[in-house]
């Protein structure tokens, strides 16, 4: 995240979530014959989904917040290709492509607005200044919340659907992730854009829509997060339309549910979902659209240290890992590994410093030593050879 803008949103939205969904898309064949590893896929991805989105609704850099969204969005990808829609899995990632670079650039503008800040706890009111990155951002985040018709609404709904399908608890925990989904993004989106304005004076006066080099890019994006979801229309709505899940079929097979539900319940899960991510939507414009700053306490400190992920990691695998290196350079290194290093040299210093003692220069010592040799080696032939 620290890089530019545009590479987070290429990595982001395009690069590092196709690669694990493709391998296990295009390796379909070989996951639906084994039961325990769908399921595998199916718990690791929720468990990334929630996790990941609990994480994002306490991060306060602009940037922080959309990239755990992102892993957040992954584990939503891998519930659908642990419940066996593969078709589902691939049309997230399509979807997810557009809103979250918009989002990724419209973040981008909103930094190129303020001069390089990110943290928006020092932002508010840019809707005024910035109304083309707000409208656009608007509609980045109603696309990534499931709300119809916007593009996230079919790909979220044919996750969750599959979830259903496959287990109830799996769709009830998946249902209440996509809510936090919904509250972290308005969240985001409330305290950017809505109340008063936080920052400096200096940069108050210098806010200003992004240009045109910025800005269009966001409209077209804002466009596809409108109408991309419609090349994948459920057959409850519109008699279907799943151009996408004809373009796959050579190498994904139609997804075939043991239990499947009728269009009534379909409708009923849409239904369920959109409410209850409106209702969040509401939830964070009545709670951050007049945000006043706070510090974070209690399980909101967790949340914002992210579970104390990183500082658990240092204490269970980096720390052990520094001292068991320094135990090796000081011990193993120097005392075993260079003690026979060195040990070699000074035997070969030693019996050498030996060796040159016979080498006197008096003839008479080499003629005695001549004989004595000859005659050990007469000794050794007749009398101790067997």
């Amino acid at each position: 995240m620290a890089g530019p803008t545009p590479v987070s949103a290429l990595i982001h939205a395009a690069t590092m979530v196709t690669a694990g969904i493709y391998m296990i898309a295009r390796s379909n064949i070989l996951y639906s014959m084994s039961a325990m590893t769908m399921n595998v896929v199916a718990y690791v991805g929720l468990a990334t989904a929630l996790l990941a989105a609990t994480i994002a609704l306490k991060q306060n850099d602009i940037k922080k917040v959309l990239a755990y969204s992102t892993v957040s969005q992954l584990g939503f990808m891998f519930l659908a290709l642990g419940t066996g829609n593969y078709v589902a899995a691939v049309f997230h990632v399509m979807t997810h492509a557009f809103f979250k670079a918009l989002l990724f650039l419209g973040s981008g503008s909103v930094i190129h607005a303020m001069g390089g800040e990110q943290d928006i706890r020092n932002m508010g009111g840019l809707s005024k200044k910035l109304t083309i990155t707000y409208v656009t951002f608007l509609v980045g985040c109603i696309a990534i919340s499931g709300i119809p018709p916007f593009s996230g609404f079919f790909s979220k709904d044919a996750i969750l659907l599959s979830a259903f399908e496959h287990n109830k608890i799996l769709y009830g925990i998946a249902l209440f992730t996509a809510m936090l989904t919904a509250f972290y993004m308005f969240r985001l989106l409330f305290m950017t854009f809505s109340g008063k304005f936080r920052g400096t004076q200096e940069q108050e006066h210098h806010l200003h829509e992004s240009p045109a080099a910025i800005t269009i890019p966001l409209i077209i994006l804002a466009v596809l997060s409108i109408v991309g979801g419609f090349v994948a229309v459920p057959e409850a709505l519109l008699h279907g339309g799943d151009r996408l899940g004809e373009f796959l079929a050579p190498v994904i097979a139609p997804v075939k549910h043991a239990n499947p539900v009728s269009h009534k319940t379909e409708y009923g899960l849409m239904a369920l979902s959109t409410v209850a991510v409106l209702f969040m939507i509401v939830f964070a414009w009545m709670k951050f659209r007049n945000y006043q700053r706070t510090e974070a306490t209690g399980f909101g400190k967790v949340l914002e240290n992210k579970w104390y992920v990183d500082e658990l990691y240092d204490k269970i695998i980096v720390n052990p890992l520094h001292k068991f290196g320094g135990f090796l350079k000081s011990v193993i290194e120097k005392s075993v590994i260079d003690g026979l290093v060195n040990g070699v040299g000074k035997a070969v210093n030693y019996g050498g410093r030996q060796l040159r003692l016979l080498q006197s220069g008096q003839a008479g010592s080499y003629v005695l030593l001549m004989v004595l040799s000859m005659l050990l080696v007469f000794v050794v032939q007749f009398f101790l050879r067997k």
